[in-house]
């Protein structure tokens, strides 16, 4: 008898290990996908953030336009957020981050989609591409341009192209593809965390979310690399003969494969979904051996208890949205918190704004193509990103800081984010001295404005478009327009590199030379541009350190200045405020600054003004930094606004509790006093006088 009892303890506990079993193997798959969703997540807004410049290029639009493309990935996740915050733990969570991770990889691949309908793109007027056979352009040369005015295009064929390229109008496809992406993520962290929270072991799910911001790391190393790569790759890899491609990385025309990088994280994005579908709702499943009750009596329990249900279902709902409402105002009459949304808006808005046109400004500012661009910053921001967030955590549990030791930190490593940034301001380069926009066409003199610039006599009677762009280098290391602009009279034909000879607007300024002639393309910067971009580089190393140690003392600071019951909504509604004014906004305002600094605009064939081909790179990086500049000041003075109520609220507290502990010692002596029967004075150790109660021989002080 007795062993056959120890059998069954040791078959139930052998059962109750492999149910602890499939439970922690459940949690560790469920961890696992969720660390590839995190790759996904990170993934595919790298890939965004770094391809916007080529879509503006690609789609004829203005950085404004493409502000408002960038910001729609925020626009879907304000769409989404409440239903996903209020029913995403009432609903089956893995299956809805599933379909998060599946909506984000439909996004990623809807943003590439328009390449393949929009047909091949031209650099050129002059570039006509057809794929079964050679492409074939024609440069027009001073010579040769006369020869063309007795053979316009009919006006028919005209028509046909400006219908043609109205197919720009498919960054609407892009817009809608970034939103889908920004729908599809809105369940991951809040969903992925709570699940994490509630199933992981006690003091553990720290470390776990540990875990995957660092795992989710991989996902801008990958977009870097991966951008780096494609922005090499001409867009039309694969459908055009690139031997006919005229145009380098450099060139301000080109564009990269942008649209292989959304296909790649779309395509991962679907992937890391599969595994959700096959994991439970809950990982610790319900022991039904135990339960033993009837269908009849827990229908009749159902019944007792529906009718009580619905009729407090509708007080239940009044009740929730009152406390909501009241939650909502307590937040909001706290100055503390007020500050540090309004100061985190500025500080985040300044930081988003300037993320987006990066590549951008390293491009038109220092001559760096973007595919240069994108394998520095992943070498910088990645890895300092990083050592950042990590330094700022383990200085806080070391030094064991409080509240207003955390805020002052923060205060300090945003003091020294703002220095570094305003040493940007000396490295801004000179402007590029372009014949037709900053000099005359002549190339000896500057001009007051780039609008409409007089025409030389090196190429007044070369009858030339003025509208075209197709930069050449002149011998002389001034940038014309195009080469008929230059005054050139011939060309080395499709020969590469594409040399042009007899340059009269080159040989004005030349006369030292008998070399007259222009490649094609801008003139590289100079030698002291160059050293200001490696200078830009080391700063924007150690800027990268401070900027990131701030994100992880902003999440400690929000939770610390609220009630502990109000910390949900507190998180909330900042995020709430952080990407509607922020995410969405900065793009738009920045976008909209940095098109006042640009001097030429392509012209498609319809007339209308496309992307820009060459910005004042002075009044560029003025515009670009001074508005950096302009949010981020006032965040600072906010900032030491914040410490200043803190410190005033914590004295305030402390004197507070000091009162009301001297009140209640006060009250506790005349108590005493009222009830002894004897009152002896006496001196205390330290010469002053302290009072003895003495009551039936017993002394108590």
């Amino acid at each position: 008898m007795d062993q056959h009892q120890h059998l069954n303890k040791t078959a139930e506990s052998e059962s109750s290990e492999k149910k602890k079993t499939r439970c922690c193997d459940g949690f560790k798959m469920f961890l696992a996908a969720l660390s590839f969703s995190y790759i996904a997540k990170t993934l595919g807004g790298i890939i965004m953030k770094i391809s916007i410049t080529q879509i503006e290029r690609r789609f004829e639009i203005p950085s404004s336009l493409a502000g408002l493309i960038d910001g729609s990935f925020e626009i879907g996740n304000l769409l989404v957020i409440i239903f996903v915050s209020y029913f995403g733990s009432k609903l089956h969570r893995p299956k809805l981050i599933g379909i998060g991770c599946f909506l984000m990889g439909t996004g990623s691949i809807l943003t590439a989609l328009p390449h393949f309908f929009m047909g091949y793109y031209r650099y050129s007027k002059e570039t006509h591409i057809n794929p079964s056979e050679n492409s074939t352009s024609s440069l027009s040369t001073c010579l040769m341009n006369q020869t063309l005015l007795l053979n316009r295009t009919p006006s028919e064929i005209v028509e046909k192209d400006c219908v043609k390229e109205s197919g720009s109008h498919m960054w609407m496809y892009v817009f809608m593809g970034n939103m889908l992406r920004g729908m599809g993520e809105t369940p991951i962290v809040p969903l992925g965390i709570s699940y994490i929270d509630d199933f992981a072991k006690e003091g553990h799910s720290s470390l776990y979310v540990g875990i995957l911001n660092a795992v989710a790391m991989i996902g801008p190393v990958i977009g870097f690399t991966l951008g780096s790569l494609f922005a090499k790759m001409y867009v039309d890899i694969g459908f055009v003969d690139l031997s006919t491609i005229r145009i380098t990385p450099k060139d301000s025309r080109w564009i990269g494969a942008w649209w292989l990088g959304f296909l790649v994280s779309g395509l991962f994005s679907i992937t890391s979904s599969i595994p959700f579908f096959f994991l439970p709702q809950n990982p610790t499943k319900p022991q039904n051996r135990k339960v033993s009750l009837s269908l009849h009596v827990m229908k009749t329990n159902d019944e007792t208890n529906q009718t009580t249900n619905l009729t407090n279902q509708g007080k239940n709902v009044t009740k929730n949205v009152t406390l909501f409402f009241q939650s909502l105002k307590s937040i909001l009459s706290n100055p503390l918190y007020v500050i540090f949304v309004l100061s985190t808006l500025l500080h985040v808005s300044a930081a988003i704004g300037s993320f987006t046109y990066l590549i951008k400004y390293m491009e038109q500012q220092y001559g760096q193509s973007a595919s240069q661009a994108n394998f520095l910053l992943g070498i910088i921001t990645i890895p300092m990103a990083a050592v950042g967030m990590f330094s700022a955590g383990y200085i806080i549990k070391k030094f064991k800081l409080p509240l207003v030791g955390i805020a002052k930190f923060s205060c300090l490593t945003s003091m020294i984010t703002l220095l570094f940034h305003t040493l940007y301001f000396p490295l801004i380069c000179d402007s590029k001295s372009v014949a037709g926009l900053t000099l005359t066409y002549d190339g000896n003199n500057s001009v007051a404005s780039h609008v409409d610039v007089p025409l030389s006599y090196c190429n007044s009677e070369c009858d030339c478009d003025d509208g075209q762009w197709e930069p050449v280098c002149g011998s002389n290391g001034i940038t014309y327009l195009s080469p008929c602009l230059a005054g050139c009279k011939s060309s080395s034909g499709n020969q590469k590199p594409t040399v042009f000879y007899n340059c009269s607007c080159v040989e004005v300024t030349g006369l030292q030379s008998r070399n007259y002639s222009a490649h094609l393309g801008e003139c590289p910067r100079d030698d002291a541009c160059t050293r200001k971009f490696y200078i830009y580089v080391a700063l924007q190393v150690i800027y990268a350190l401070f900027s990131a140690s701030q994100i992880t003392l902003s999440v400690l600071l929000i939770v610390k200045i609220v009630q502990p019951e109000l910390k949900a909504l507190a998180m909330g509604f900042h995020s709430m405020v952080i990407r509607a004014l922020g995410g969405i906004l900065a793009p738009i305002y920045f976008g909209a600054l940095i098109d006042r600094t640009c001097m030429k605009w392509s012209i498609n064939s319809c007339g209308s003004r496309g992307a820009c081909r060459i910005y004042n790179s002075t009044f560029f990086g003025r515009v670009y930094l001074g508005l950096y500049l302009a949010l981020r000041a006032p965040a600072l003075v906010l900032y030491i606004v914040f410490i200043f109520l803190i410190n005033k609220t914590f004295q305030e507290k402390d004197t507070k509790a000091l009162d009301n502990e001297s009140k209640l010692m006060d009250g506790a002596n005349l108590e005493f006093l009222s009830n002894s029967e004897h009152f002896v004075p006496s001196a205390g150790a330290d010469g002053k006088t302290c009072n003895l109660h003495v009551k039936d021989n017993a002394v108590a002080s």
